[in-house]
């Protein structure tokens, strides 16, 4: 019966397509050269202007199949996938045979409103076509497995979920692309990139207002931004460290260089070249910073990688230099691109792009955890409707685990990338975290002594983290829940310090003071 039924469909679609009702050369004459008018509106980028047109050509005459299509082809690029859709349809009642090939972007725009199994249907209705080239045939098999992981995706994943990213608004957003978000532990300070006048790179910043608000952004205070351009940034936690990329600088060792900038009393430092451990004649870029700054996670594209741009990560080493720069390996990075890692604060949950890994369409955003050894889970991909068929390339977790950041051209965007802000789903937030900030001192002088604090974990006696302070002796940085820690510092010239904390019964998202002072020790000049 199977090829029967086969043999009987594809004899109904060739009579359908004997059967073609729609003419393109019967269109209204007036309609015909607003429609003209319409296309070199949207050749230009005009798309609203353009729509407007075919609104119009539309309207002198209701059966303009073309008219449809090419609205719906503006509305699917401007990502109104509603609105595509229902001009798809409208052309396929109108004249199903002459607008048979426009089923695969049809299936598209179907599930950029997220109707997997229609857009399935349509793009198996699509494949059927005997006269398809080998190139049609992969962009519609691509599709199908795409689709096919959606449906998959949304029946093991049951629940309910609201996603309405929110527009950060006016003083943050501009007709100038904006991308990058990242922020300090405590959320009051936002560090973005912005594309002035599409062309230059340079840091901005905003404050967190106590009305939920944002302040008027600007650029970042200080040397950071140069006439050259520098993005794809990351402060530190405690808002101390900024590292970034820059391309095509003086002291660089390739096109894209990572860099770094100190926050000092009068703005941030200008850029220093992290070295060339890391950096090389290759493409670096993306870097972000763990919380205890003591590993450096990137995208690089080098020679012995996976594919196209891979994730990397560097650890500092003894000496307090970052090591050579290692490929995360085939666990994470595939033949396709991994882009924009972002490690969050419980340095146990890295967020990442890849066009590698199945999804649904082009750039996805997935997650890897990392295990109480040390080791790495298996990519989850964050799933529909954060991830589209369109592009997801940026995102950025809060500390809590509850909101997150990224940039997205969505229909309400201010001309291009805004960056916007959303609940993140409950299955896929970082594990829960607290916060511990306190002072090195000396006990005697009260002075504020640079130390290393290691931090071991009291239940497996391994040591969970170590912060280097700043120059005051102050430090910040978070831990998971639920467990007890042991706070040791070996400063030269001081006694040995080792305190247990219980911190096991600690909420998640508070904070925690540990001020250490360290004792002298006898062997010490008594004019220190």
């Amino acid at each position: 019966m199977k090829p029967f039924l086969f043999i009987l469909t594809f004899f109904v679609l060739s009579l359908s397509t004997e059967a073609q009702k729609y003419n393109p050369e019967k269109v209204n004459k007036q309609a015909k050269t607003i429609y003209d008018l319409a296309i070199n509106k949207a050749e230009d980028g005009q798309y609203n202007d353009a729509i407007k047109m075919l609104d119009k050509a539309i309207a002198t005459d209701k059966n303009f199949v073309d008219a449809y299509l090419s609205r719906a082809g503006i509305n699917g690029q401007i990502k109104n996938h509603k609105n595509a859709v229902a001009d798809y349809e409208k052309a396929f009642s109108l004249d199903s045979a002459y607008a048979h090939d426009y089923k695969l972007p049809y299936s598209i725009n179907l599930a950029g409103t997220g109707q997997f199994e229609k857009a399935l249907s349509a793009v198996d209705d699509f494949s059927m076509d005997p006269t398809l080239g080998e190139n049609s045939r992969k962009a519609a098999a691509y599709r199908r497995k795409s689709y096919e992981f959606a449906i998959e995706h949304a029946r093991t994943h049951q629940g309910q979920y609201v996603f309405a990213p929110k527009n950060l608004g006016d003083s943050i957003n501009t007709k100038f692309p904006e991308y990058f978000p990242s922020l300090t532990i405590d959320g009051n300070q936002l560090v973005f990139t912005r594309q002035v006048n599409f062309f230059n790179e340079d840091f901005f910043g905003a404050n967190h207002l106590p009305d939920g608000s944002w302040s008027a952004s600007a650029p970042l205070p200080g040397n950071v931004n140069t006439e050259r351009n520098e993005g794809a940034q990351h402060i530190s936690q405690d808002g101390k460290v900024l590292v970034f990329t820059s391309c095509d600088a003086p002291d660089g060792f390739g096109g894209c260089d990572l860099y770094y900038s100190l926050l000092t009393k009068k703005g941030w430092s200008e850029p220093i070249n992290i070295g060339n451990v890391i950096n090389s004649e290759f493409w670096e870029s993306q870097p972000t910073i763990a919380p205890d700054k003591r590993a450096l996670y990137f995208a690089a594209r080098a020679p012995g990688g996976m594919g196209g741009s891979d994730i990397y990560v560097s650890y500092i080493m003894p000496d307090g230099k970052w090591g050579p720069a290692m490929n995360m390996g085939p666990d994470i990075n595939t033949a396709g691109d991994e882009t924009s890692p972002f490690i969050h604060a419980d340095n146990q949950t890295l967020y990442f792009a890849s066009s590698g890994l199945t999804g649904y369409g082009k750039m996805d955003l997935f997650l890897i955890r990392k295990d109480l050894s040390g080791h790495w889970g298996k990519p989850e991909n964050l799933g529909y409707p954060i991830n589209t068929v369109d592009d997801e390339a940026t995102l950025f977790v809060t500390s809590d685990g509850g909101t997150a950041f990224y940039a997205s051209d969505r229909s309400d965007s201010k001309g291009s990338l805004d960056l916007y802000s959303f609940t993140l789903r409950e299955d896929i937030r970082p594990i829960k975290t607290l916060w511990v900030k306190g002072k090195v001192f000396d006990v005697k002088t009260k002075q504020g002594l640079p130390s290393a604090v290691e931090l071991k974990d009291l239940a497996t006696g391994l040591r969970s983290s170590k912060v280097q302070t700043d120059e005051d002796g102050d430090y910040l940085i978070t831990l998971p829940v639920g467990k007890d820690y042991a706070f040791n510092v070996n400063r030269k010239g001081y006694l040995i310090y080792s305190e247990n904390f219980p911190l096991g019964s600690k909420p998640s998202d508070s904070v925690y003071q540990v001020d250490i002072p360290l004792q002298p020790s006898k062997s010490m000049p008594t004019w220190y």
